[in-house]
């Protein structure tokens, strides 16, 4: 008897032992969500969504009748967490997402701390596109793109409009000015 119970007990515990907690999800980055927000949430919902945190929409717009052009998500305690981009639909859902607190991180550990080097080691590039002051980063198999100011760029590149600019001329150090999420 003692026996069983020995061997009841030490398959018990070797369950438990492997049972997984549940994953954090508050600030993980898939292409179906950032943090509580996923991508079917529609604006009206944002209110259920983020009812421990305060929500900031564009005043300007909301008075017109409008709506609001960007909102602002801010966790109690005055840290920024998200802006969000709507989209124009009659039932208006999330269009874009612009991280803005560096404990959001994409299922590959990615956040916005991180580097060129930490996108090109998880991510394969799909493309770079050049803009005035930034060059954008879309990576394949998708919705996550990264921002990255020019001036981490060598100098030869800095002021060139030229719309090519390949991975291999962005230096590993250059780090993440914004993370996005684009959801169409």
């Amino acid at each position: 008897m003692k026996k069983i119970i020995i061997v009841i007990g030490i398959c018990c515990m070797a369950l438990l032992t492997q049972c997984e907690k549940e994953k954090d999800t508050k600030f993980l980055i898939t292409n179906n969500s950032v943090g509580q927000l996923e991508k079917i949430s529609l604006i009206r919902d944002l209110d259920v969504i983020f009812y421990q945190d305060s929500i900031v929409k564009d005043t300007m717009k909301l008075t017109s009748g409008l709506g609001a052009r960007s909102i602002k998500i801010y966790e109690k305690g005055g840290n920024h967490l998200l802006t969000l981009t709507p989209s124009s639909d009659s039932i208006p859902k999330i269009q874009n997402v612009r991280i803005n607190d560096p404990r959001f991180k994409t299922e590959q550990g990615i956040g916005l701390q991180s580097t060129f080097k930490d996108i090109k080691e998880k991510y394969t590039i799909q493309k770079i596109v050049t803009s005035i002051n930034n060059i954008v980063i879309f990576v394949k198999d998708s919705d996550i793109y990264f921002t990255i100011d020019k001036s981490q760029l060598p100098e030869s590149l800095r002021y060139v409009s030229s719309p090519n600019i390949d991975a291999v001329q962005v230096p590993d150090n250059a780090k993440i000015k914004y993370l996005m999420v684009g959801w169409e």
